[in-house]
């Protein structure tokens, strides 16, 4: 079903962090069973991951998928968790008091988190497997990876895609800080380039989704979007939830989701995620899953000329499937 490749390059070796070790790039070879892809021709059938993916692969390929299933799908970096938080209430009929109760990272279970994380405490896959339904399940994974179940099922998937300019940025403090990434800021942009950083490749994965928007248990969003036109966004994740709600009440939850708001949320911020890491890593973690959350922050940060390298990168894998990132 899978085949693999260890990446032993100089590039791929200097992207080693403390949370994983060898990298491979593993790729789905057969696709008899893959419902989906009479529907679309995949961009991509390969991703990169952690040697230890390999236990977990056709766990995860053959896990057992509901039809009251809901999935978040992100490259990583692309309002992950603002998604989680926002659909988990749309679908919960707002209901903030049992949000506070529960770490999102419960309510929305990260599914391949052992599986690229070295020590995790839990078995991510076997805590899906025995979630408590309506489950609300995450994941980095491209469409090629994820459970074929997903496209004979069909229970309800929320996509959410983010310019890769600024996902460079946000990516880059997220594996230094977290993953316990020590190499330079150029290796890691290198890295990106090279489609040789975990769940790389980003805009095929982005692709794959883009080419099943018209599926009717598919929800296509964009994090800018999500920064620029919230309510539009919630009325209509709403309607794809079939949940009907006052504008009172959208721009309560407009203010719940806001950046501000939710970086101080310990049930949404990931304060949990963060002391699990720090005891993986043994030691203090002296950073904030959620950074700066903005539009166009990799100007700060990236050079004019690795920006103009990512947009001609970008802009090769985009021609002429008529998809564009937003700015």
């Amino acid at each position: 079903m899978f085949r693999h490749q260890i990446m032993d390059s100089d590039l791929a070796r200097g992207l080693i962090t403390e949370l994983h070790d060898c990298q491979i790039e593993i790729s789905l070879i057969d696709t008899s069973d893959f419902p989906v892809v009479s529907e679309l021709d995949l961009k991509s059938n390969r991703c990169v991951m952690t040697y230890k993916y390999l236990q977990f692969a056709e766990r995860i390929r053959n896990l057992t998928v509901y039809e009251d299933d809901v999935w978040i799908v992100t490259f990583p970096k692309c309002g992950t968790t603002w998604t989680q938080e926002m659909v988990w209430l749309i679908d919960h009929n707002l209901d903030y008091e049992a949000a506070g109760e529960v770490d999102l990272i419960h309510r929305s279970v990260f599914l391949e988190a052992s599986a690229v994380i070295k020590n995790h405490p839990e078995d991510t896959v076997e805590v899906v497997e025995n979630h408590e339904r309506p489950r609300h399940i995450k994941s980095h994974l491209p469409l090629a990876m994820l459970p074929k179940q997903l496209w004979s099922v069909r229970p309800k998937i929320v996509y959410c895609a983010r310019n890769p300019n600024d996902v460079a940025v946000s990516y880059m403090h997220h594996y230094r800080h977290l993953h316990g990434y020590t190499g330079t800021n150029e290796m890691f942009l290198e890295g990106l380039l090279a489609d040789q950083v975990l769940w790389c490749p980003q805009v095929q994965h982005t692709l794959d989704f883009w080419n099943i928007r018209h599926l009717d248990n598919l929800l296509f969003n964009h994090f800018e979007e999500m920064k620029k036109d919230m309510m539009s966004v919630l009325k209509r994740t709403s309607k794809f939830f079939g949940k009907t709600y006052t504008d009172s009440q959208l721009t309560k939850l407009a203010e719940h989701l806001s950046f501000d708001t939710m970086k101080k949320n310990p049930t949404a911020n990931h304060t949990t995620l963060l002391k699990t890491l720090e005891e993986i890593r043994n030691k203090k973690i002296e950073f904030q899953f959620m950074r700066k959350g903005q539009v166009g922050s990799h100007k700060e940060e990236l050079t004019p000329e690795y920006t103009q390298r990512l947009r001609e990168h970008v802009h090769e894998q985009l021609a002429g499937t008529g998809f564009r990132y937003i700015e």
